[in-house]
């Protein structure tokens, strides 16, 4: 079996997680690589899917959930609207769902270089242009632990480059120039010194 198996018919279901903000330890530090292939591993597949598509987001890396290992799940194509109910509230319909989930990646290819605009569900608020290749190669494992390999370019390519980069211990805010990276890190900082007041 493989992710696509696992991920057939997908609905969106899971629980919420936290997700922590810069600059939390966990967002700082290199995850550690994933060796037990198990239903937690699965489970907590199935939650950071949950999690990104309500967050919204189109990638969710594990140290983003408090979870220093090496995993995230990326999904580019999903659509989201606002629907209104019938008591007149709103809600947000999910759906056209293509979820990839990838263990102990490894770039093995990367070519060309482009500048896109990123956001991270752990930097709210601030988006900036960062420079990434155009197309990538990645090696992986899915949820069985069965190795795998994907070719992007795109959106997806620049989406598994910036997840990796947590893995990493790296936030996008680090790619840009060091006058750049010090104001958003000090204006992360006091936002969340503030938030714990």
């Amino acid at each position: 079996m493989a992710n696509k198996d696992f991920l057939k018919n997908y609905s969106l279901k899971g629980k919420t997680l936290d997700i922590y903000t810069y600059p939390s330890p966990v967002l700082l530090k290199t995850a550690n690589p994933i060796t037990e292939f198990n239903d937690a591993l699965r489970e907590l597949c199935l939650d950071m899917l949950f999690t990104m598509y309500h967050a919204p987001g189109i990638g969710l890396a594990a140290p983003q959930v408090g979870k220093s290992i090496r995993l995230f799940v990326i999904d580019t194509d999903y659509k989201r609207e606002e629907v209104t109910l019938a008591d007149g509230s709103t809600d947000h319909r999910v759906s056209e769902f293509n979820p990839k989930i990838f263990i102990n990646p490894k770039f093995i290819k990367k070519t060309g270089e482009s500048l896109h605009e990123e956001g991270c569900l752990s930097l709210p608020g601030i988006y900036e242009d960062v420079m990434r290749a155009d197309f990538v190669t990645v090696e992986y494992q899915d949820v069985y632990g069965n190795h795998q390999t994907i070719e992007a370019d795109e959106l997806l390519a620049i989406c598994l480059q910036h997840e990796n980069d947590h893995l990493d211990g790296i936030v996008f805010i680090d790619h840009l120039s060091m006058l750049k990276k010090n104001f958003f890190k000090n204006k992360l900082t006091k936002e969340k010194t503030k938030r714990k007041i």
